[in-house]
């Protein structure tokens, strides 16, 4: 997940028309996949239900033009793992990230958003 830096915590989402195809949370639940072998795997770790993982996993393949994860249920090779796809996609995420945090480090516009925020926001106002 991109690291907070200082106050202004930037998020990467990559978008396949209105649907998010890879933010923070997907990219965690395909290493996950990695980590633990399987979608339920995944899911304990991430403390997220099957049914959300899977349908983060389903939303994911269909945004790619290939399946970023392979499943296979019942039987010794039941679980999941990521394609080559999927791994590509993961890395270049990452990639991504990384950069984005070290391109912001210095860059003015950042400093201006850390100059102008507040420590903590106001108390509501009664209208």
């Amino acid at each position: 997940m991109l690291t907070r830096i200082g106050p202004v915590k930037l998020r990467l989402q990559v978008m396949s028309a209105e649907t998010s195809a890879m933010g923070p949370g997907k990219a965690a639940v395909l290493e996950a996949i990695t980590a633990h072998g399987s979608i339920s795997g995944a899911g304990r770790a991430l403390n997220m239900s099957y049914k959300r993982c899977w349908a983060l996993v389903d939303e994911m393949n269909r945004c790619w033009k290939t399946p970023l994860v392979t499943a296979t249920r019942g039987g010794p090779a039941q679980g999941a793992c990521l394609t080559a796809e999927g791994r590509l996609v993961i890395d270049a995420f990452r990639a991504l990230e990384r950069r984005l945090s070290e391109v912001t480090r210095d860059d003015p516009a950042y400093a201006t958003l850390v100059d102008h925020l507040r420590d903590a926001p106001m108390a509501t106002a009664a209208l």
